[in-house]
C-alpha cells in the first residue's frame, strides 16, 4: 500500500477549502467527476493527508482545518460530503522573515508545502520557500509572485534534491486556458489575429487582493497566452456578490481569407477555487513523487499546469 502524501498548506482560504472538501468527497464516493488524472505515480486523489496549515486570520488560527475553511471571508460552498476533523489546528503564519526557522520546524513530517496565499506578497512567498528549503520539503508556489522562475531559487532547490513547482496556477478550466486555446485555434486555422482582450470579475478575497496588487498577476496572465503582444488585459474587477464564482469575458478579432472580419465573444462562468483545486491535486502528487525519487527543481510534467513556469517573464 502506497504511503499517503503528507501535505502542509499556507493560506486557509477558498482554494484550500475546495481542496480539503474535494479530497474528502472523493474519499467517500470514489467519484472521478472533475478529476484530470486519477492516479499519478501510484498516488490516488485521496492519497493525501493534511499535516500542517498556516494562516494570518485570527478567526482561523487555533481552529481545526476543517472548521477554519468555512470561516469568513471564505465563501466557497459546502460540498455534499461528511468532513471529519483533520486533527490539524491552523497555526499562525509568518509575520516576517525572522520566523522562518519556526515555520521550518513546524514542517517536520511534511513532504510538500503548498503555498496558496494571495498573490502580490513576494517577500512572504520567498520566506515560505526558504522555510520549505530548510525543512527539506518540496515547495509549490500557486501565486504569481516569482519563485520558481527565479533561477537562483530554482538552482538552490535543484542542488538540494528538492522539487520547486511554480509559478501561478493555470486553472483547470479558467480564462487563460480557454483564451490560449482559442488563440491557438485561430493560428492553426490560418486566421490572422488583429486584437484580443479579456475581462475577469470575481468575488473572493484573492480577487480583492489582486485588484489592489495587479502587476505580477497581469504579467503572469500574459505569460500564459500566445500572441500576447496583441492581447489586452482589462483591470480585474472585485464584485463581492459573485462570491467564489469568476465571470470572464473574452473577445477575439481576426481576419480570414481576403482580409474579411471574424469576431468571437465568449463568456465563461466558473467557481475559481474549484479550478485551483483541480490543478493543485495534481501538483501535490507530482511534487511528492519527485521528492521521493530525489528529483530536485521543477518537474517537466508540472509545466502545463502553470501560467508562469521557469523560463517565462517575471
Amino acid at each position: 500500500m502506497i504511503e499517503r502524501v503528507r501535505l502542509a498548506v499556507v493560506g486557509v482560504g477558498n482554494n484550500t477549502s475546495a481542496l480539503v472538501q474535494g479530497i474528502a468527497l472523493h474519499r467517500q464516493t470514489g467519484s472521478l467527476v472533475g478529476v484530470r488524472r486519477p492516479v499519478i505515480d501510484g498516488l490516488g486523489v485521496d492519497d493525501i493527508d493534511f499535516v500542517a496549515a498556516f494562516a494570518t486570520s485570527e478567526e482561523k488560527i487555533g481552529r481545526d482545518l476543517t472548521e477554519a475553511i468555512f470561516m469568513p471571508p471564505n465563501n466557497f460552498p459546502s460540498l455534499d460530503c461528511d468532513l471529519p476533523r483533520a486533527g490539524v489546528p491552523v497555526t499562525k503564519g509568518l509575520v516576517d522573515a525572522t520566523e522562518i526557522d519556526r515555520v521550518a520546524a513546524q514542517l517536520a513530517g511534511a513532504e510538500v508545502l503548498l503555498y496558496s496565499a494571495p498573490s502580490g506578497r513576494p517577500e512572504t512567498a520567498r520566506a515560505y520557500a526558504e522555510a520549505a528549503y530548510r525543512a527539506g520539503v518540496a515547495f509549490i508556489n500557486t501565486t504569481a509572485d516569482p519563485i520558481a522562475r527565479d533561477t537562483e531559487w530554482l538552482n538552490r532547490f535543484a542542488a538540494a534534491g528538492l522539487p520547486l513547482l511554480g509559478d501561478d496556477l493555470a486553472s483547470q478550466f479558467g480564462t487563460s486556458v480557454v483564451h490560449n486555446t482559442l488563440l491557438r485555434l485561430l493560428a492553426e486555422r490560418g486566421l490572422t489575429l488583429v486584437s484580443s482582450y479579456q475581462v475577469n470579475l470575481g468575488g473572493t478575497e484573492d480577487f480583492r487582493n489582486l485588484v489592489e496588487n495587479p502587476d505580477s498577476k497581469k504579467q503572469s496572465k500574459l505569460n500564459a497566452l500566445s500572441a500576447s503582444g496583441k492581447v489586452e488585459m482589462a483591470p480585474l474587477g472585485y464584485l463581492p456578490h459573485l462570491k467564489s464564482q469568476k465571470v470572464a469575458h473574452l473577445n477575439l478579432e481576426a481576419q480570414g481569407w481576403g482580409g474579411t472580419a471574424v469576431s468571437l465573444d465568449v463568456k465563461l462562468t466558473v467557481h475559481d477555487p474549484s479550478g485551483a483545486a483541480g490543478v493543485n491535486i495534481d501538483l501535490v502528487r507530482i511534487a511528492a513523487s519527485a521528492l521521493r525519487n530525489g528529483h530536485g527543481g521543477n518537474p517537466a510534467e508540472a509545466t502545463p499546469l502553470l501560467k508562469s513556469p521557469p523560463g517565462t517573464a517575471s
